[in-house]
């Protein structure tokens, strides 16, 4: 067990970066571009899930494939992304952070050219995974590297400005798939992907610093990572401060998830229309993140994810009862998106940095846990929740509500419980 950190609710000053173990030939980066370069490999998460939505009809028609076979190319890659996630941190624990994202981005680039030639829905199955398991490493390393250089306010407002800049790729994404599709066709969809990714890869090869030197990683063999993985899923906290982030990002997929039914079918929109969705839900994540950057070193973690909550309760709680006497309708279905996913940008940043900072000697594979964790969320809605509430307005608002609901008593929970540690003079986590 680890000591007792401090109160995790005191953001602390801002520190110094550490300076970086980085060979000479690599041109170092400000902290804005450092974020700009760790956002563009977050987006390929966004890029490779949202920007083919508008095209299923005709992966669908093009393949032979059934509405099921398709939706399932979605819940794949989900499922790869989760699984892969629990690795890509403890990999850089002890190959460094640089090594995995290059590498991701090579494996990547390969699945990636692989959707675009698939001859059925079958080999899409396959090389949706190679995507998966490879997308998730600029996630869950960026996190890494962002804690590794900088602690508490700082490093909360550089999270949040990551999220900013990365916010964009939701919205666009859609956009972008569904011109595509309307002026060329799906497979078009992928090799745009695959360009992006080559030339991030470039990119990474010539600025991404290394920020874990060889004498401070981790050995990776079995039991040391069955000792790391087993203190981090045995740690109540953990599974506490990951479920917040996890049941927030599931009430936000349910709907982007289920937008290629609720959006025709319930809304009358064509697949170039898909930004009524994607427009306020990403517009709420940027001000979110703005917001939250404003917040870091002025209130506690704990005060601004209570302004968090009380932005995602009032969204569901207007969503619900509108659904509940009234149709769908523009833009009254899509406008409660705004409020919640700016509440959960403002909760997002407070929340992950707790958890990772439970277990300060091995980042990169807390943030893999993180990563699991939300990313396994986000395929049971996929795969199974999300096909049993489409086929109501109502039944996805009451299912986003159910998550708000589930979120909001995990971090009352873990309030709780680490005041009773503390009390009783118990170490955490």
């Amino acid at each position: 067990m680890l000591p007792p950190s401090e109160p995790d609710d005191l953001p602390k000053d801002p520190v110094t970066p550490v300076p970086l173990p980085t060979p000479h030939k690599i041109a170092m980066l400000s902290a804005g571009g450092l974020a700009t370069l760790l956002a563009m490999l977050s987006m390929l998460g966004p890029f490779s899930i949202d920007a083919y939505l508008p095209a299923f009809p005709q992966i669908r028609a093009d393949l032979g494939a059934t509405p099921i076979e398709v939706q399932q190319t979605l819940t794949a890659y989900m499922l790869a992304f989760a699984g892969m996630s629990l690795w890509h941190g403890a990999l850089s624990d002890a190959f460094g952070r640089r090594n995995v994202v290059l590498t991701a981005l090579v494996v990547f680039a390969i699945g990636t050219f692989g959707c675009a030639a698939a001859n059925s829905v079958h080999y899409l199955w396959v090389f949706r995974i190679m995507q998966g398991v490879s997308a998730g490493a600029g996630v869950v390393v960026g996190r890494a590297i962002i804690r590794d250089l900088y602690s508490d306010a700082a490093a909360a407002r550089l999270l949040s400005m990551v999220t900013m800049i990365f916010s964009i790729a939701p919205a666009i994404a859609p956009v972008l798939g569904g011109w595509i599709v309307t002026f060329f066709d799906w497979r078009a969809i992928f090799l745009a992907l695959c360009i992006y990714t080559v030339g991030l890869g470039w990119f990474s090869w010539k600025h991404l610093p290394e920020t874990v030197p060889k004498e401070k990683r981790q050995p990776f063999n079995p039991r040391f990572l069955a000792q790391s993985y087993g203190a981090i899923f045995g740690s109540f906290l953990f599974h506490m401060k990951s479920g917040v982030v996890a049941l927030n990002f599931a009430g936000l997929f349910l709907y982007i998830s289920s937008a290629p039914v609720m959006l025709p079918e319930h809304l009358g929109l064509g697949p170039s229309q898909f930004a009524w969705l994607f427009v306020p839900t990403v517009s709420g994540i940027f001000l979110g993140a703005l917001a939250a950057n404003r917040m870091a070193g002025k209130l506690t973690f704990a005060r601004q994810i209570r302004v968090g909550f009380f932005f995602m309760l009032g969204a569901v709680t207007f969503n619900v009862a509108y659904h509940s006497f009234l149709p769908p309708a523009l833009p009254w279905s899509v406008l409660h998106m705004f409020f919640f996913t700016f509440g959960s940008s403002i909760i997002a940043p407070g929340a992950t940095l707790m958890a990772l900072d439970l277990f300060p000697h091995i980042r990169g594979t807390v943030a893999s846990c993180q990563s699991f964790v939300t990313t396994l969320a986000g395929a049971i809605v996929a795969g199974v929740i999300s096909p049993m509430l489409s086929h109501s307005v109502l039944a996805l608002a009451l299912g986003q509500a159910g998550f708000c609901l589930l979120s909001i008593a995990l971090w009352a929970t873990a309030r709780r419980y680490r005041r009773v540690q503390i009390r009783d003079g118990k170490q955490l986590p």
